[in-house]
């Protein structure tokens, strides 16, 4: 069993018999009663993101799950593909399980594969990652006093918003958490 303060972002625990991965943490005390834990918890059999609220001192089930690095294929409409380097098994995982994190893969990259027994849960990815634009607008400098942002698209597909100067061809850091752009990368 794992204390419900111990929740916090990333964690995988079990209820009601399914197993969930911590999304978002909020703990709020007010006044003289106890304190409450809301999780914004994504369920990892059925996809669906719901938010859960736990007096401070519960516990919930505590699950181990099993990591495999396997690589990237490629996607279609429902499912993701992955095969292992080592045994070149594929392993097909619905796009619905896998939810927003689907914009931080990479076609040919290796990523993380949960697994908890032998079924296939979802995949985990870095707190940030970094990416390659692939289409950006051209900007000519100007008399800016803030900063000025632009929608960019990236190597997986995703458009966010960037400052003016990145072009097309820069590496960029994107924070996975919440989908914007950390910086630029020199390599």
């Amino acid at each position: 069993m794992i204390d419900v303060n111990k929740l916090k972002v990333g964690v995988a625990f079990a209820d009601e018999g399914a197993p969930w991965k911590v999304m978002k943490y909020e703990f709020t005390k007010m006044g003289r009663g106890n304190a409450t834990i809301k999780v914004k918890a994504r369920n990892l059999f059925s996809g669906s993101i719901v938010t859960k609220s736990f007096q401070s001192g519960n516990t919930v089930e505590d699950i181990a799950l099993e990591k495999k690095h396997l690589q990237y294929l490629y996607k279609d409409e429902e499912k993701l593909y992955f095969m292992d380097p080592i045994s070149f098994e594929q392993i097909e995982l619905p796009v619905s399980i896998v939810g927003d994190d689907v914009n931080y893969l990479i076609e040919g990259e290796k990523a993380w594969v949960l697994y908890w027994g032998e079924r296939v849960l979802g995949v985990e990815v870095p707190a940030s990652v970094i990416m390659e634009v692939t289409e950006a607008e051209h900007w000519e400098k100007g008399n800016s006093v803030s900063n000025l942002t632009k929608p960019i698209k990236v190597a997986s597909g995703m458009t966010i918003m960037a400052p003016l100067f990145i072009k097309t061809g820069d590496k960029i850091k994107i924070n996975t958490e919440e989908g914007s752009y950390i910086g630029r990368v020199n390599e």
